[in-house]
């Protein structure tokens, strides 16, 4: 995801992107001088995004990904903030969110740079990080990401590669700005105790969590999906939130939990996350993690691989779980959408599908970070086109029409 660091491009792989940018840009004014005028602000984000994406594209996904890292390093002590849009406000499970779009967790697995993601102009109304495991640990063996440019899709099977709490507590403690920050927590590969891992998690991080999100549907841990199961399940989030009770009693402060959930369940399935959250109620769902799936994909020579697939190809089938667990959770539950997110469309119809929020990542490997500040500024010209005065308002509009589709297609 080296497209990430497109203002903060200070390590000489980066400086040498922003150097071929500028040289295409400079290449391609000379061509049109005499037919065009001089391009907008916009475009010329977007020419750099594309140069910047030709770069990271040539480089193995997890160096671009290390690289876009280490320049938000760099960077990240020039905060700078754009102005709020009142109407894309929202309080969510208690948090007041300037914005509904939100980093997904698997970038920043470290917490290495949250306050960079959140307070460089990026337009990122929140950020998550993780996901984190009690100890250390190297993940999946390499190669274990895949790109698949004509989908707009990866595919990884990273393993809850990660430094663990003590190195992800640290930089959390050590640097606070009040940006909303998620905590994704997860299982040792090795664990015998997955219970306590999370309970773990919880302890750890809760003087620093804005949220905590409890990840039970990553494809990549064995056996980590049969957490999905109605008594397992009910049994997990009764260990996970009594032990944040507990702490909220010492902290003076209730942290909200969420859950993740894969997008492959099926009716069935389904029913069983609805059983278990009204028996164990959490503070709200998000839906979706990635997929086991391969369904219609064009870019057949890494289709094949195994992990999880996100991007453009997942929005339908975790559109539709969405607005299943809509229908049966009813509507005071939050929910946050994730899943296929690369326009301000996409976002929108998220919500209209029962979203409270929505959440990316992939999108931004083929869109870069210009991506994000784009989707917030269309979502600001439909409440002007739309005469909204908040864009909740149209949450839950289409959510019949999504609940009626088969999973699946």
């Amino acid at each position: 995801m080296g497209g990430l660091a497109r203002r903060c491009a200070l390590s000489p792989s980066l400086c040498a992107a922003r150097s071929v940018g500028r040289r295409l840009g400079e290449a391609a004014s000379a061509r049109r001088a005499r037919h065009a005028p001089i391009p907008c602000g916009a475009c010329r984000v977007r020419l750099f995004d594309a140069a910047a994406r030709r770069f990271a594209f040539a480089l193995d996904p997890e160096r671009a990904h290390q690289l876009s890292i280490r320049a938000l390093k760099t960077a990240k002590s020039r905060r700078t903030r754009q102005p709020a849009d009142p109407r894309l406000a929202a309080i969510v499970a208690g948090l007041p969110f300037p914005n509904p779009v939100g980093l997904a967790a698997g970038y920043d697995k470290n917490a290495e740079v949250p306050h960079a993601l959140a307070g460089l102009g990026f337009g990122f109304g929140f950020v998550e990080v993780g996901t984190i495991t009690p100890r250390a640990q190297p993940g999946n063996a390499k190669p274990r990401v895949f790109r698949l440019p004509r989908d707009r899709a990866v595919i990884n099977r990273l393993g809850f590669n990660n430094e663990g709490h003590e190195a992800a507590l640290k930089r959390l403690r050590a640097e606070r700005h009040g940006d909303i920050v998620g905590v994704n927590i997860g299982v040792n590969a090795d664990s015998t105790d997955r219970v306590g891992d999370y309970v773990a998690g919880i302890r750890a991080f809760y003087d620093t969590a804005s949220y905590f999100t409890a990840n039970v549907s990553s494809p990549n841990t064995p056996r980590l999906r049969e957490l999905q199961e109605r008594e397992t399940l009910e049994r997990l989030l009764e260990k996970i939130l009594a032990a944040r009770d507990d702490a909220a009693a010492s902290h003076g402060k209730r942290v909200p939990v969420f859950l993740k959930i894969a997008p492959d369940l099926d009716e069935r399935g389904l029913d069983a996350i609805a059983a278990a959250f009204n028996a164990e109620p959490a503070d709200g769902l998000i839906i979706s993690n990635t997929t086991i799936t391969r369904e219609n994909l064009r870019d057949r020579r890494h289709a094949k691989e195994t992990g999880g697939l996100s991007g453009r190809p997942l929005f339908e089938r975790s559109t539709v779980a969405l607005a299943k667990m809509r229908v049966r959770l009813g509507p005071h539950v939050p929910i946050i959408g994730v899943g296929g997110v690369d326009s301000a469309e996409s976002a929108a119809e998220k919500m209209r599908a029962g979203a409270d929020l929505v959440q990316l990542y992939t999108g931004l490997v083929y869109h870069g970070p210009g991506l994000v500040r784009r989707i917030v500024g269309g979502l600001s010209a439909m409440c002007e086109r739309e005469n909204l005065t908040n864009l909740a308002a149209i949450r839950d509009a289409h959510v019949d029409e999504w609940a009626a589709r088969r999973i699946g297609g």
